[in-house]
């Protein structure tokens, strides 16, 4: 089983990658044990934009509730924040303003375009009682074989990409870090973020959990707030029940919000033919 699992991740270009990741600065993990959050510089990530259907199945029976609730419940900031919908793969925190060229060249070969399906909304936390982040999610079906090879691209891909960062994620320090479990934190140490797929002694170890977020908060997650999100999740589930099918067919890197958000798209990688868009100019890219 380890032997099929290490050539099926070197197929996805595991050990192809790694040569521009070792070029990224020193690590500091220094900021973990400290009592407030780390300052954030700029986060990039990899994600999978949601496909157009599946947006407007959520504009048309998702999305405009959530806002109206959201108001009501004097989340406005929630219900304003800028975000490209999406699937995450990784994120990096860095402050150097050529890590995104720097990822596109370390980023392993895409997978084929990926057929899931995205079903069951739930509120999650950051840590459990660390106040904030908190999120609502919509989860990915965790079977057949477009998640089978979503989670062996996220192990490739944060093998590849995590060397670039230059510290833990901002969001996974202090408060946060000091609530995780020992396996997230060793995540958090080793890789720069929780919730990632990594090898160990040669074998797979799976943390990732594939999502799309439709809510990024940082008030403090206290007993109303989460009986209302716990609401929203139920209901959003009796208007879904079957989820919503997603063909996704190109990985982008984007820039990252502190709580997760995507607030500007730089690459557009297609898992069609692996040819690269740079979005700003429109123009092809090389890697």
């Amino acid at each position: 089983m380890i032997k099929r699992v290490f050539f099926k991740l070197a197929a996805f270009g595991l050990f192809a990658s790694t040569s521009a990741a070792h070029a990224a600065a020193p690590i500091d993990n220094s900021a973990l044990d400290q009592p407030g959050f780390r300052e954030h510089k700029a986060t990039y990530g990899v994600v999978y934009r949601l496909p157009q259907d599946v947006n407007a199945v959520l504009d048309a029976k998702i999305r405009p509730t959530l806002k109206a609730d959201l108001l009501k419940l004097g989340l406005k900031t929630e219900a304003d924040t800028p975000n490209m919908p999406h699937v995450t793969v990784v994120h990096i925190h860095s402050a150097d303003p050529s890590t995104p060229a720097r990822m596109l060249k370390a980023l392993p070969k895409p997978p084929a375009p990926l057929q899931v399906t995205l079903k069951n909304f739930y509120p999650t936390e950051a840590a459990k009682g660390a106040g904030h982040p908190w999120w609502l999610d919509l989860g990915v079906v965790k079977s057949g074989q477009g998640f089978e090879d979503m989670m062996r691209y996220n192990t490739v891909a944060t093998a590849a990409l995590a060397p670039l960062r230059d510290g833990p994620l901002p969001r996974v320090t202090g408060p946060v870090y000091a609530k995780m479990g020992d396996a997230g934190k060793e995540l958090v140490k080793s890789v720069g973020v929780s919730g990632v797929n990594v090898m160990k002694d040669g074998q797979e170890v799976r943390a990732h959990n594939p999502h799309t977020t439709l809510v990024y908060s940082m008030a403090q997650y206290d007993a109303r707030l989460q009986e209302a999100m716990a609401q929203e999740a139920a209901k959003f589930n009796a208007v879904l029940p079957d989820g919503i099918p997603a063909t996704f067919k190109d990985v982008s890197i984007v820039e990252i919000g502190f709580a997760g958000n995507v607030v500007r798209e730089i690459y557009r990688v297609s898992l069609e033919d692996g040819s690269v868009l740079d979005v700003a100019s429109g123009k092809p890219a090389s890697r």
